[in-house]
């Protein structure tokens, strides 16, 4: 096949893996595993890593950048292109390179979108022809929050994450704010003091106004930075955590009002600025239905 084709059918191509924001984070209860049952509205924001994909002629699946520290094997990326070979029975390679603008221990979903826009991309690209469905449920394998990058819609959901619907929630801009600290994921969730039986709510309830996050006290206790965003933050709009973070954030109605934040702002922290989007930039890219 010539590069000429290899490229029409988007070998080659830089694909979108966008971040998310938690809008609300409620835990509601946890499971006998161990995983914590929650209540969550995600939303896409138009910052995003970018993955291009190469065909590999040995069956193989490589990062061509590999990220320092970490072991090839544990990528997320490589991971989730093993699992569709398994899964299928592929005899395909691939070359993987990713282009990382989402900060790490974030919250911003980093490596679970990298995961889903691998499963989503080698799927169109080998030619698998597997549904949206049986991708979330091979994105579960992977990572709580893999699946809603796979469904590629604004979505309220309940279970571990995995159980989604799709909702609208306006248009807005956003500033991130990125304190200087990785937060451990885990450490948060195994917290003593984390409150684990919220009370569950409606969709109408967060849009009435009821938008916590239940791991922000806990957050606030461990790293200190983080209160220190989110009180820098708050003197231009309502800020809030997402998910464990570290990072915060804040919506606003305009343009205008969210580049004043993050001028200001970018003068002391590390500030990132974005559109929020009702659809994943990778579904608007793949087009919806083609995977």
């Amino acid at each position: 096949m010539t590069e000429g084709q290899l490229n029409s059918m988007g070998w080659g191509e830089k694909w979108p893996a966008p971040a998310k924001l938690n809008l609300m984070l409620r835990i509601t209860g946890r499971r006998a595993d161990g995983y914590h049952l929650l209540q969550t509205v995600f939303r896409f924001i138009d910052l995003c890593d970018w993955i291009s994909f190469s065909p590999s002629v040995d069956g193989r699946v490589r990062l061509r950048n590999p990220i320092p520290g970490v072991p090839e094997s544990d990528d997320l990326t490589v991971r989730a292109a093993r699992l569709l070979k398994e899964y299928t029975g592929c005899a395909e390679g691939v070359w993987i390179e990713i282009e990382k603008n989402l900060p790490m221990g974030g919250g911003l979903g980093g490596g679970s979108s990298d995961a889903a826009t691998t499963l989503l991309v080698l799927n169109r690209l080998w030619g698998l022809g597997l549904s949206l469905e049986t991708l979330m449920e091979l994105g579960l394998r992977l990572g709580a929050d893999v699946p809603v990058f796979v469904f590629g819609r604004a979505a309220w959901a309940e279970g571990v994450g995995e159980k989604l619907v799709a909702v609208s929630v306006p248009d807005r801009w956003v500033v991130v704010v990125k304190p200087d600290c990785h937060v451990d994921t885990r450490q948060i969730f195994l917290a003593d003091g984390l409150t684990r039986n919220s009370k569950p709510i409606t969709m109408t309830d967060f849009l009435a106004g009821d938008a916590r996050n239940d791991c922000l006290s806990v957050v606030g206790d461990l790293y200190p930075t983080i209160t220190e965003a989110i009180e820098a933050l708050s003197q231009f709009g309502v800020a809030r955590l997402t998910g464990t973070g570290a990072c915060v954030f804040a919506e606003f109605d305009s343009e205008d009002l969210a580049r004043r934040a993050f001028i200001e702002l970018g003068e002391v922290w590390q500030v990132y600025l974005a559109k929020g989007v009702d659809r994943s930039p990778l579904h608007a890219k793949l087009g919806q239905g083609k995977f």
